[in-house]
């Protein structure tokens, strides 16, 4: 297993890092804590969750997964923002709010502390100060390592170094954007800025969501059980478009020419990007899992780099995986 520092931490991280989106709903328990334990076994130390993935019950899952001894060689990372009831109070990046989730996560996760608490996404309607200082009082406190953010535009990671700067709080090690081939608009200006300061690039929906592995052929018709078909799952549908399918179908037929699995493909590319630390994997079965710990034993020789950048060129997009971020402004030809 390759191993790669977490930003200016001195936290030894695997190139790759479980995520445990789908546990708790779309992976059942046996099954999801199979797949930890597997993970670990492979080398992979670093679990990312949240406490909305299954309304915690992927926390919980991840809690009792790693008790009895392996606590203590993973490094955990969970995040806050996003409601965990009607009360109005109970959402956001404000201190009452992130003081009460921390605990609750606390709890769920089994553990002391975290190791890696994240902002899962961004408040426009708060002053990031609160924020930075409720985060800072934890870290204080033993209960939090290091902070991070997760799909801010840049010019908001870098308002939040400046301000832990200039108060001498606890700084953001990472951000963990959506990036994959089919997004690469965080080239722009995310990936330069990480670079500049040191910050762990961490990205989410390395496959674009299955779309890079071959799992869609239409866009109008989507596999029964696809993300994008689920009940309510409009956020997933809108990033599966013609554009987006023609394009992956391409990716697939290249890697397939190139002698590379699609999916492992997509994940190796990724991860040997400029300034990228860790993708974050999904498995939803242990069968997920093996293809994705494949990735890790290729190397990506350059004339298959080459015919990537032609097929989407850097900062550019075909699918847009920032339609949940809140900021992004910026509307991709279907």
């Amino acid at each position: 297993m390759e191993y790669r520092l977490l930003g200016r931490t001195g936290v030894q991280v695997s190139a790759l890092c479980l995520g445990t989106m789908n546990f708790g709903s779309a992976t059942p328990e046996p099954e999801a804590v199979r797949i930890i334990h597997r993970a670990l076994d492979a080398g992979i130390n670093f679990i990312d969750t949240a406490n909305v993935y299954g309304n915690g019950e992927s926390e919980r899952i991840v809690g009792k997964a790693l008790a009895r001894g392996r606590r203590q060689r993973v490094i955990l990372a969970t995040k806050v923002h996003f409601p965990q009831s009607d009360d109005p109070n109970d959402r956001g990046n404000s201190r009452r709010h992130i003081m009460m989730a921390v605990e609750d996560s606390l709890r769920r996760l089994q553990t002391d502390w975290i190791d890696l608490y994240q902002l899962h996404r961004p408040a426009f309607d708060l002053p990031q100060d609160e924020t930075l200082r409720a985060l800072d009082d934890l870290v204080r406190q033993g209960k939090v390592r290091y902070i991070g953010s997760s799909t801010f535009p840049a010019w908001m990671v870098m308002e939040g170094l400046a301000l832990s700067e200039r108060y001498g709080w606890a700084k953001y090690v990472s951000e963990q954007p959506p990036y994959n081939l089919l997004d690469r608009r965080v080239e722009n200006e995310l990936i330069p800025l990480a670079r500049r300061y040191n910050l762990a690039i961490l990205p989410w929906s390395p496959l674009a969501m299955g779309l890079l592995a071959g799992r869609y052929e239409r866009a109008d018709a989507f596999p029964p059980d696809s993300r994008a078909a689920r009940p309510g799952a409009r956020i997933y549908a809108e990033r599966v478009t013609a554009r987006a399918v023609a394009t992956a179908r391409r990716f697939v037929e290249l890697a397939k020419a190139h002698g590379y699995k699609p999916a492992q493909l997509a994940l190796l590319w990724l991860k040997e990007q400029p300034g990228v630390t860790a993708p974050i994997i999904g498995p939803r079965t242990e069968g997920h899992l093996e293809v994705a710990l494949g990735a890790l034993d290729l190397k990506l020789d350059e004339a298959t780099a080459a015919a990537l950048d032609e097929l989407v060129p850097p900062g550019s997009a075909v699918a847009d995986f920032h339609n949940t971020s809140g900021w992004m402004k910026m509307k991709l030809a279907a």
